[in-house]
């Protein structure tokens, strides 16, 4: 009852189930105390966030094969940056937001790797947070962390996952992490992987001017740590590991850019009840966070 004893009635409640509130990755209608978008299982704070702060994020995405390590690069950089740095500072907006990051550093303070993302779209962590850079204005940014084999899954089916299609169309910008180790090793559908995304990409938004041939493209070779040559000259490495990629990223890509990066020092197996188990020895970043600023600087232009 309020103050002046007037009761509202129930039913008048109802009359906010009449007023559809669109996705902010797909746009499809949902009831206004949705959790989760009932179309693509994307988070409705992400609409409900943007609405009241009157902003639009930008989107980035970062793609990559099942194992290519985008849970441990993503939740290491939004640590890293959580933290401050001279020149960027991550603010997350959201409980939500900090999932990704807790998870993260809880599995490797364990000396484990976290573990795999899960096909299910709604069990996925969304980031949405905001970019503090030095003496320029700052950028809201959403970054979900996405399953590798539901990833390549879209690819060889569209439209399997609407979220994955909705999501890569409205990116600004793309990191694409490649497992350096694997390439290394000559296991060639390391690169078929990579080429298959990108192809994915630009058939997505074929235009020259306002389609992936355009857009920021940053490449990552992850878990270079295990290879030091890498972090020498990451696109050199490209050219001799994955000549396929390179030369797919010269022909079709305009801006793009290899990059190296690393989180564990070192690596090793431990034996457990299922088998030896790859963990990390000690936590050694290196590389993580100069893509992400590429990639920032280029969305952000």
């Amino acid at each position: 009852m309020r103050a002046t004893g007037q009761l509202e009635l129930d039913s008048y409640r109802l009359a906010q189930y009449t007023v559809s509130c669109p996705c902010y990755i797909c746009g499809g209608g949902n009831n206004f105390d949705a959790e989760l978008c009932r179309h693509c299982y994307a988070p409705m704070a992400l609409v409900h966030q943007a609405n009241s702060q009157k902003i639009h994020p930008r989107m980035v995405a970062a793609i990559g094969s099942s194992g290519a390590g985008k849970t441990v690069y993503l939740g290491m950089l939004a640590d890293m940056l959580s933290k401050g740095r001279d020149d960027l500072q991550l603010l997350a907006r959201g409980a939500f937001s900090i999932g990704l990051q807790e998870r993260t550093m809880a599995a490797l303070a364990r000396c484990e790797f976290p573990a795999k993302t899960p096909n299910e779209p709604d069990r996925w962590n969304w980031v949405h947070c905001q970019i503090l850079r030095k003496k320029l204005k700052p950028v809201e940014l959403i970054l979900p962390d996405l399953a590798g084999e539901a990833l390549l899954e879209e690819i060889d089916h569209p439209n399997t996952y609407p979220v994955i299609r909705a999501f890569l169309g409205k990116c600004s910008g793309v990191l694409v992490l490649i497992d350096a180790l694997r390439c290394q090793a000559g296991e060639a559908d390391e690169d078929f992987r990579a080429m298959k995304l990108l192809s994915y990409l630009c058939e997505l938004q074929a235009d020259k001017k306002t389609g992936w041939a355009s857009k920021a493209v940053a490449l990552v070779f992850t878990k270079a740590d295990q290879c030091d040559h890498c972090f020498d000259d990451p696109q050199q490495f490209a050219r001799r590991h994955t000549p396929g990629l390179y030369v797919q990223c010269r022909e079709r890509l305009k801006r793009h850019a290899f990059f190296a990066a690393g989180v564990a020092g070192a690596c090793g197996y431990r034996l457990e009840g299922r088998g030896r188990v790859h963990v990390p020895l000690r936590i050694e970043p290196r590389g993580v966070v100069e893509p992400f600023h590429w990639l920032l600087e280029e969305v952000a232009r």
